[in-house]
C-alpha cells in the first residue's frame, strides 16, 4: 500500500532520518525528517498554473507547533492551539528566506509549504528539522527549486564550535556565560544563503569562522537529500521561464533614460515620483496587449535594477550621492518624552525611529509557553511600523511577520548588555515606533532602543549600534554598499545586518536573493560593517555615554534574598502574610523558589516599611543588641515585651529596674515602649531580656 523511502546518517551526535511514501501522499511531496526523538513533516504544494496578473512568487511557509509533540495540553481557556506564536512566526521566516531566492526566476504558481512539529525531544530544536523537511520536500515535488539546501545551528563555547547545541543549552543564553553563540546557518552545497544569530560580542573572525563550521557541517545533510531525491523524487515540472525580452526591450527603449535622471534623484518621495512618472511615461507608450502582459511588472523591475546596479558597479557611487563605504547622516536625541521613563529620537538619512523604554515590576513579566516549558522573559522589544513611515495610507493591523521579525533581530542585539537580573531587577519593555523608512529600520531600532534604556537609567555593559550592508553582484563584479537605503535593498542581492558593541557583534542576520555569496564577500561585508558600526556608536555618544538618572516616573526596586526555609513565612497561610504587608506598606512584593524577594514602589517609605516586616519575620534576634519594644502582658514574675517582630520576650521582675520592685506593674503599663537588651536563651529556647541595663531616655547600654 505505501511506497516508502527511508534514509539516515549519523550527525552531530544524533541518527538524522528523512521517510516519505507514507503520510500526506496527495501533497506533491511529504517529508517527516526526525533528528533524536524530534520530527517535522513539511508537506509542499504547488499550483500547475501560475496565478494571473501576478508580478511576484506567491510562496508561504507555515510552521505550527502542536502541543501533543511535547506530552502537554495548550494553555488559556479554549485548550488548543490558536494563532502563531512568536517562535512560530520566526520560524516560518526562517525556513523561507533561504528557499525563496532558489525557485527559478519567472516562476509565479503559488505555493504553499507547512511545517508540523510531531515530537520533541526536548533536546533537538525543531527549527532546524523543519528546514530540512522543508528543503527535503522541495526536492522531491519536482517544482524548479534549485536546491537542497542544508541547515545546523552553532554553538561557541570556551573558544570551540558546537554543532546543533541542545535546547537548554540555547535557552536564556543571557544566563550561560560559557555559551556565547545562538547561530543558525542555511546554504546549498557551494554557498551560503541565510544566517541568523545572537551572540555575547564576538569578534568578526569569530563569527565568519561559525558560519564556515556551519556550512562544512550541513553538507552531509544535503547529500542525505540528494541521494533520497535518487530514489523518491518526482519527474521534474515543465516549467519555462517567460520569455519577455521584446518587452523588455520596449520598455527600455522607451524609459531607460527618464528612469536614469530619476535614480538621480536624492530625495527618496521626489526619486519615487520621478520614477512613477517614467512608468506612466512607458506606458503610454504600449500597446493594449503589451499592457494586459503579466510580465510588464518584471520589465519595469529589471529596468530599475538595471540602472541602479550598472551605476554603482561602473562608478562606485550611489543613488543617494554617498561612495559605498559612507553612513548616512545621524542625529540622535534623548529624553524626548516627559513622562516616559526612557525615550530616544534615532535618525539616519531618512530612517528614523522614536524608541521608548518603560521600566516595571516582576508583574509585568512575560508568562511564555513553548513546548519546551513555560519560563517568564523580564526584557520586551515591540516594533512598530505604520503605514505613515514611508508616506502611505494602508490598514493598521496587529503586528505581522515583518514586525515580529525585525523586533527579534533588534532584541537579540541588545539583549546581550543587559545587566544581570540580581543586579537591575526590572522588567524592561522596548518600543520601537518607526516614524520614517528608507532602509534598515530595524538597525535604527537597535541604536534607539540603546540610548532609550540608556536614557532610563539601565546600566547597559557597552552601547550597541547596528548597521545594514548590501550587495551588487554583477558577474565577478561586486561591490559591498554600507548603510543601504530602501531601492538598494529592494534591488540589490544581499540584506547583511550586522549590530553589536565596540567589543563585538551581539546579532547577526544576512538574506541573500542570489545563490549565495562566497567567504570573500562576507568578510569584507563584515569589515565594512564594523567600521560602519563604530561610526554610528561615535555619533550616538554625542547624545549619551552612560546611563542617565532614574526617572522619577519609573517604579523602585530593592531585593532582599530570605532563606528557602522562610519562603513560607513570608507569604503566610494562603498568602495571609505577604497580603497584610503590600496592604500595610503600600509597596508591591514578589518572591521567587530561591527566595529572592523583590520589592517595589515609587515611595521609598513604603520599599522600606515592607522590607522591614519582611525582615523581622526572617531575621533572627542578636544577643547583645538593643530593641525598642512593647509591654503586652503583665505577670507577676515579669513583664513580656514584643520586640522583634513578632518575637516576645520575658523581662523578669528582677531586670525591670536596679531597685527592687514588688510588681511590674509598679513601674509598667501594656502598651507602653521600652529599651530592651537580648541576654539570651533560657535552656528552653526562651528569650531573656533585660532592661534595667539601658537607658530608657537615649536606648544606650548603661556600664557597669
Amino acid at each position: 500500500m505505501f511506497n516508502e523511502v527511508k534514509k539516515s546518517i549519523e550527525w552531530g551526535g544524533e541518527t538524522l532520518t528523512l521517510e516519505t511514501g507514507k503520510i500526506a501522499r496527495q501533497a506533491d511531496a511529504t517529508v517527516i525528517a526526525t533528528l533524536g526523538e524530534t520530527s517535522v513533516m513539511c508537506a509542499v504544494v504547488f499550483e500547475k498554473k501560475p496565478k494571473a496578473g501576478f508580478d511576484f512568487f506567491p510562496l508561504t511557509v507555515h510552521y505550527q507547533e502542536k502541543y501533543y509533540a511535547a506530552g502537554k495540553i495548550p494553555g488559556g481557556f479554549f485548550k488548543r492551539e490558536a494563532r502563531p506564536t512568536e517562535k512560530e512566526t520566526l520560524t516560518a521566516r526562517l525556513i523561507d528566506r533561504p528557499i525563496r531566492p532558489l525557485f527559478v526566476p519567472g516562476f509565479k504558481h503559488e505555493t504553499q509549504a507547512i511545517c508540523t512539529v510531531l515530537s520533541h525531544d526536548l533536546e533537538n530544536d525543531p527549527d532546524i528539522v523543519a528546514l530540512i523537511a522543508t528543503s527535503a520536500a522541495l526536492t522531491l515535488s519536482g517544482a524548479p527549486f534549485r536546491g537542497p539546501i542544508g541547515a545546523a545551528r552553532v554553538g561557541f563555547v570556551d573558544g570551540e564550535y558546537v554543532l546543533n547545541p541542545a535546547v537548554d543549552d540555547m535557552h536564556k543564553l543571557r544566563e550561560k556565560p560559557e555559551q556565547r553563540l545562538d547561530l543558525v546557518v542555511a546554504g546549498t552545497k557551494d554557498a551560503v544563503m541565510m544566517v541568523e544569530s545572537e551572540a555575547y560580542e564576538l569578534s568578526e573572525d569569530e563569527m565568519l569562522g561559525a558560519v564556515t563550521f556551519g556550512h562544512e557541517a550541513m553538507q552531509p545533510v544535503i547529500d542525505l537529500i540528494i541521494d533520497m531525491a535518487e530514489d523518491a523524487a518526482k519527474e521534474p515540472f515543465d516549467f519555462q521561464p517567460p520569455d519577455y525580452s521584446a518587452l523588455y526591450e520596449k520598455v527600455k527603449a522607451a524609459g531607460e533614460a527618464d528612469m536614469r535622471a530619476a535614480f538621480a534623484i536624492t530625495d527618496k518621495q521626489e526619486r519615487q515620483s520621478a520614477i512613477s512618472a517614467a512608468r506612466d511615461a512607458v506606458m503610454a507608450t504600449l500597446s493594449e496587449e503589451d499592457l494586459d502582459d503579466a510580465n510588464l511588472g518584471s520589465c519595469f523591475k529589471k529596468l530599475e535594477s538595471s540602472v541602479l546596479r550598472g551605476d554603482v558597479i561602473k562608478t562606485g557611487r550611489r543613488i543617494d550621492g554617498r561612495d559605498l563605504a559612507t553612513v548616512r547622516q545621524i542625529e540622535s536625541e534623548t529624553h524626548v518624552l516627559a513622562r516616559a521613563h526612557g525615550s530616544a529620537l534615532f535618525t539616519r538619512g531618512e530612517t528614523q525611529a522614536l524608541v521608548v523604554t518603560t521600566l516595571g515590576t516582576g508583574d509585568d513579566e512575560q508568562m511564555i509557553d513553548a513546548l519546551n516549558g513555560t519560563y517568564k522573559s523580564n526584557f520586551l522589544l515591540h516594533y512598530n511600523f505604520p503605514p505613515y513611515s514611508v508616506g502611505e495610507a494602508g490598514r493598521m493591523m496587529g503586528p505581522g511577520r515583518r514586525e515580529i521579525g525585525h523586533g527579534k533581530l533588534a532584541w537579540r542585539a541588545l539583549q546581550a548588555v543587559l545587566p544581570a537580573a540580581t543586579d537591575f531587577p526590572y522588567t524592561i519593555r522596548v518600543v520601537s515606533e518607526i516614524t520614517e523608512s528608507n532602509g534598515s529600520s530595524s538597525m535604527a531600532s537597535v541604536c534607539g532602543g540603546s540610548l532609550s534604556m540608556m536614557d532610563a537609567g539601565v546600566p547597559l555593559k557597552a552601547p550597541v549600534a547596528g548597521v545594514a550592508m548590501g550587495l551588487i553582484l554583477e558577474g565577478e563584479e561586486f561591490a559591498v554598499l554600507t548603510d543601504i537605503l530602501g531601492d538598494e535593498d529592494h534591488l540589490g542581492d544581499m540584506d547583511f545586518k550586522v549590530a553589536g558593541t565596540a567589543n563585538g557583534i551581539t546579532s547577526l542576520q544576512m538574506d541573500i536573493k542570489v545563490a549565495g555569496i562566497t567567504p570573500e564577500i562576507m568578510k569584507q561585508a563584515l569589515a565594512q560593517a564594523k567600521d560602519g558600526r563604530m561610526h554610528i556608536l561615535n555619533e550616538m555618544s554625542k547624545a549619551m555615554t552612560e546611563a542617565g538618572e532614574f526617572s522619577v516616573h519609573a517604579p523602585r526596586i530593592e531585593t532582599m534574598t530570605v532563606p528557602t526555609d522562610k519562603i513560607r513565612e513570608v507569604i503566610g497561610s494562603g498568602g495571609k502574610v505577604i497580603r497584610e504587608i503590600v496592604e500595610v506598606s503600600g509597596a508591591k512584593v514578589d518572591i521567587n523558589d530561591d527566595g529572592v524577594i523583590k520589592i517595589a514602589s515609587p515611595n521609598g517609605e513604603a520599599i522600606q516599611k515592607a522590607y522591614d516586616m519582611i525582615h523581622a519575620i526572617v531575621a533572627e534576634p542578636e544577643v547583645g543588641h538593643i530593641y525598642t519594644g512593647k509591654v503586652v502582658k503583665l505577670m507577676d514574675f515579669g513583664a513580656f515585651v514584643n520586640f522583634f517582630g513578632k518575637r516576645d520576650g520575658l523581662v523578669h521582675v528582677s531586670q525591670i529596674a536596679a531597685e527592687r520592685i514588688n510588681h511590674p506593674k509598679d513601674l509598667l503599663q501594656e502598651g507602653q515602649e521600652v529599651k530592651v537588651k537580648l541576654m539570651g536563651f533560657d535552656d528552653r529556647g526562651k528569650v531573656r531580656l533585660s532592661m534595667k541595663v539601658v537607658d530608657q531616655e537615649t536606648g544606650k547600654e548603661i556600664a557597669e
